[in-house]
C-alpha cells in the first residue's frame, strides 16, 4: 500500500509539472513564470523549497545526536526570513526586468559581477542540488526497497523532466503539492511517535537531559552561535529564493509570503528536530542517520505511511526542483548572456535554458552518488555564497552607497577569510569560517570608498 500511495504521488506531480509548463513561451517565463503568484502561493512555494533534507532528516539526525541546540541553531533561517520579509522584500519592486542574482548585481556593479555572482550561484546550487539528489536515494531505497543508484534516477529524472519543460511555473505548482503533504506528513509523524512512546512526559523521562538542555560552557556557546549565524546567514537570498521575492503579482504578496514562510519554518525545524528525540527515545542505539525514518516505519499505522512516506519524498524534490531551475537560469543568463557578442533570440535562450538544466541534473546526479551527510554538504556549500555575494547584494538592494571597488575589496576579503579559517586554520572554536567571511566582507566594503566627512567652517 505504502509503495502504491508513492508511486501514485510522484506520476501526479510529474503530470502536473508538466501540466503547468504547457505554455512555456521565453526566458522570462522560464525563470518568473509571468510574476503571477499571490501571497499563498509565495509561502508554499518559498517554504517548500527551503524545508530540503538538511532542514527535515538532517536535523532530525542532528537532535538525536546533540540535542535539541540545533533545532535553536535552525532558527537561525527563520530570523534570517523574517528579516528578508521586513527589509528586502519590498524592495523587489526597483528591479522589474531582473529574473536572477545577476541581474542585480550587474545593475549596481557592472557585469563582472554577473559573472561572478553567477559562477558562485552554480557552486551553491549545484552543492545543495547534489545533497537533495543524494538523499532521494536514500529515501527512495528506504522506502520503495529499489537501490540507491535506481532511486536517484527515478526521483532526479522527474524533477528533471518538469523542470526542463515547465520551468518555475512547474517548480512554483509542484512545490504546493508538496508544501500540502509534507505540512499534513511530518507533524502527523512526531504525534504517532510521541505516542509510541507514551506521551510527552514518558519521551522527556527517557531521553538524556544533556539532549534536553541548551549549552552553558563558553566555547559550546560560540559553536551554538557560530552555527546559527551559518544557518542565517549561508541561504540569505541565494537564487531560488531571491527569484521568490520576483515572481509575486506585488511587493505586499512578496513581503507577505516571505513572512509567513519564516513563521511556519519556526515550529516545522522544532517538528523535525522533536523526532530525533522520538528515534532516541524509541532505540539509543539506532544509527542517528535513521532517525525520521525509523520513528515513520515503526510509529506511524501502516495505513498512513503511504502519506508519510510521500512526505518526505516531497520534502527532497521540492528542494531539488527549485536549485536545478536556480543553476540553470544562473548558468545562461549570468555566465552565457553577458559573454555573449550578440544576444540570443528569445526562443534560443529558452532553449539554451532547457538544456543547461537537463546537463546539470545529470551532473548532480553523478555529484550525487559520493554524498554521505547532507546537512554538512550543506554547511560546506553555503560557503560559496555568504562571503562573497551577500554583503555586496544586501547593501546594494538596502540602497547604501556601492562602488565596484567595495564588491571586489569585500569579495577578495570574504573568501580568503573563509579559505584561511576553514582550510588551513581547520575552523578552530567551533566557528564556521562562513561567519568571520561574512564579516570581513562587510568591514572590508564599507572601509572603501568612503566619503570624507566635511569639517565644519
Amino acid at each position: 500500500m505504502e509503495k502504491i500511495v508513492v508511486i501514485t504521488y510522484l506520476f501526479i506531480v510529474l503530470l502536473v509539472g508538466l501540466w503547468a509548463g504547457r505554455e512555456m513561451k521565453g526566458m522570462k517565463d522560464f525563470a518568473l513564470a509571468g510574476k503571477s503568484f499571490g501571497m499563498l502561493v509565495i509561502f508554499a512555494t518559498l517554504s517548500a523549497s527551503f524545508i530540503g533534507g538538511g532542514f527535515s532528516m538532517g536535523n532530525a539526525e542532528k537532535v538525536f545526536l546533540v540535542g535539541v541546540s540545533n533545532i535553536v541553531a535552525l532558527w537561525g533561517f527563520s530570523v534570517k526570513e523574517i528579516l528578508v520579509a521586513r527589509y528586502i522584500a519590498p524592495r523587489m519592486s526597483n528591479y522589474p526586468e531582473a529574473i536572477s542574482v545577476g541581474d542585480i548585481m550587474e545593475h549596481h556593479y557592472g557585469r563582472g559581477a554577473r559573472l561572478f555572482s553567477g559562477f558562485f550561484a552554480i557552486a551553491l546550487c549545484a552543492g545543495i542540488l547534489g545533497a537533495q539528489i543524494g538523499a532521494m536515494g536514500y529515501v527512495f531505497n528506504l522506502f520503495l526497497d529499489v537501490d540507491k543508484v535506481w532511486g536517484i534516477l527515478i526521483g532526479c529524472g522527474i524533477v528533471i523532466a518538469y523542470s526542463t519543460v515547465g520551468g518555475m511555473r512547474a517548480v512554483v505548482w509542484t512545490d504546493v503539492i508538496q508544501f500540502i503533504v509534507l505540512a499534513i506528513g511530518i507533524p502527523m509523524t512526531l504525534y504517532f511517535g510521541i505516542q509510541a512512546v507514551g506521551g510527552w512526559q514518558s519521551l522527556v523521562d527517557k531521553v538524556p537531559v544533556a539532549n534536553l538542555s541548551l549549552p552553558t560552557e563558553p566555547l559550546a556557546i560560540l559553536a551554538l552561535l557560530s552555527l546559527f549565524l551559518t544557518f542565517m546567514l549561508g541561504e540569505t537570498l541565494v537564487p531560488p529564493y531571491l527569484q521568490r521575492l520576483l515572481i509575486g503579482k506585488s511587493s505586499n504578496d512578496v513581503s507577505k509570503g516571505s513572512l509567513l514562510s519564516g513563521l511556519f519554518s519556526i515550529p516545522f525545524f522544532a517538528i523535525t528536530g522533536l523526532i530525533g528525540l522520538v528515534a532516541l527515545a524509541m532505540e539509543p542505539s539506532l544509527d542517528a542517520n535513521l532517525s525520521m525514518p525509523y520513528v515513520i516505519q515503526e510509529a506511524v499505522p501502516p495505513v498512513l505511511q503511504g502519506i508519510v512516506a510521500a512526505a518526505i519524498v516531497s520534502i527532497i524534490m521540492s528542494s531539488a526542483d527549485s536549485f536545478l531551475n536556480s543553476a540553470s537560469i544562473a548558468f545562461s543568463n549570468d555566465i552565457v548572456a553577458p559573454l555573449r557578442e550578440t544576444p540570443l533570440s528569445e526562443k534560443a535562450e529558452l532553449r539554451l535554458t532547457q538544456s543547461v538544466t537537463l546537463l546539470v541534473g545529470i551532473l548532480s546526479v553523478i555529484f550525487a552518488l559520493s554524498i554521505d551527510s547532507v546537512i554538512e554538504i550543506l554547511i560546506y556549500a553555503y560557503n560559496f555564497w555568504a562571503p562573497t555575494v551577500l554583503v555586496p547584494l544586501c547593501m546594494a538592494v538596502l540602497g547604501f552607497h556601492v562602488s565596484q571597488r567595495r564588491f571586489i575589496a569585500g569579495a577578495m576579503a570574504g573568501i580568503s577569510v573563509a579559505i584561511i579559517w576553514n582550510t588551513l586554520l581547520g575552523g578552530p572554536l567551533n566557528v564556521d569560517g562562513l561567519v568571520l567571511g561574512t564579516l570581513a566582507n562587510l568591514l572590508a566594503f564599507v572601509s572603501i570608498d568612503r566619503k570624507p566627512t566635511q569639517s565644519a567652517a
